[in-house]
């Protein structure tokens, strides 16, 4: 970041007035390299983070010697830490790669203002910043084409390579509707409703909600629903998600293209509308941020490809090249 960059940060956050507050990490003093005693001062304002407040959507941006290290959103749970940085890519689907120092992770509970002087925080945010685990965007490239299966002690295979659904009867296209638990092969408790039991024919399959709902719920920890009703956690369909999910809606759905980019970090959902009603949203995926060529990129488990992908085949994973998926953009949401 230049001095330019940091002045023009500085400016506009005294123009919408932002509130800051610090916590320094190594008060204690130290001696410099020739022996001269270091402020206690001066240590602490380089060691310090800063918690900046800003609005739309309301957030706190941390920030370290001027740098962010983490942006947290009021009412969710995703956080956005900066760390090493990676690239995910699906070469036989696309020749893009997303390179990244984004890493997605969960809160314990939602964001709140004011909630870095509470413990709980302190503790998870300390232990966080040096994570290196598979995180919300690793996870979601662990079911693309060709990856290999993991199991737990139990023998149920967790991540490995998905598809989106069983072959029509017609023998035209694949069929929607196979949850998290289709894929995993077990049956599942929700605490809105009955149990429910996998379909033999839809071992390791996930539709575009229910890829979500494997990522985010099963494998991340966040609470799921069996329905498509307002509670607390995931419900099952991308519109259900779009209207009643957990967190904070970014894009309000007013049913046409969205193009809101500015609004979007890695992690956060998008929704589209493909298919014959235009009021409704019937797709969903996993915003990744920026490829190498500059465009906003999404990973989403489709009929065409066969399950989840960020490739390019049946219309490029792009919110903004004005290709099938671009024009279809309608909403998004951050869990």
């Amino acid at each position: 970041m230049t001095r330019r960059t940091v002045r023009t940060l500085s400016v506009a956050a005294a123009l919408a007035g932002v509130v800051v507050a610090t916590v320094a990490c190594s008060p204690s003093p130290t001696t410099d390299n020739a022996g001269a005693p270091t402020s206690p001062r001066v240590e602490a304002q380089a060691d310090r983070l800063v918690y900046e407040r800003l609005a739309d959507p309301a957030r706190t941006v941390v920030r370290h010697g001027g740098d962010v290290v983490a942006v947290l959103t009021d009412t969710a749970r995703t956080v956005v830490l900066n760390g090493p940085r990676r690239s995910f890519s699906e070469p036989q689907a696309t020749k893009a790669t997303v390179n990244t120092s984004s890493w997605v992770r969960l809160l314990p509970q939602p964001w709140r203002a004011g909630a870095e002087q509470e413990s709980w925080f302190t503790e998870w945010f300390a232990k966080a910043r040096g994570d290196t685990s598979p995180d919300v965007l690793a996870v979601a490239t662990e079911y693309l084409a060709g990856k290999p299966d993991q199991t737990d002690a139990n023998g149920v295979r967790f991540s490995g390579d998905a598809s989106f659904g069983p072959v029509k009867a017609s023998g035209a296209g694949r069929q929607e509707q196979s949850d998290f638990y289709d894929y995993l092969g077990v049956p599942w408790q929700f605490p809105d409703g009955p149990d429910a039991q996998p379909e033999r024919g839809r071992y390791g399959s996930v539709d575009c909600s229910g890829y979500v709902r494997l990522v985010y719920g099963y494998r991340l920890g966040m609470p799921l629903l069996g329905t498509n009703t307002a509670g607390p956690g995931i419900p099952r369909r991308a519109y259900a998600i779009s209207e009643f999910g957990p967190g904070v809606p970014l894009v309000p759905h007013e049913r046409r293209r969205a193009t809101d980019y500015g609004r979007l970090q890695p992690g956060d959902l998008v929704f589209f509308e493909i298919e014959d009603d235009p009021d409704t949203l019937d797709h969903v995926g996993i915003y990744l941020g920026l490829d190498d060529g500059g465009h906003h990129r999404f990973i989403s488990s489709r009929e065409r490809i066969n399950g989840p992908t960020l490739g390019d085949v049946g219309g490029t994973s792009l919110l903004d090249d004005g290709g099938f998926y671009s024009t279809a953009w309608r909403s998004a949401r951050r869990l």
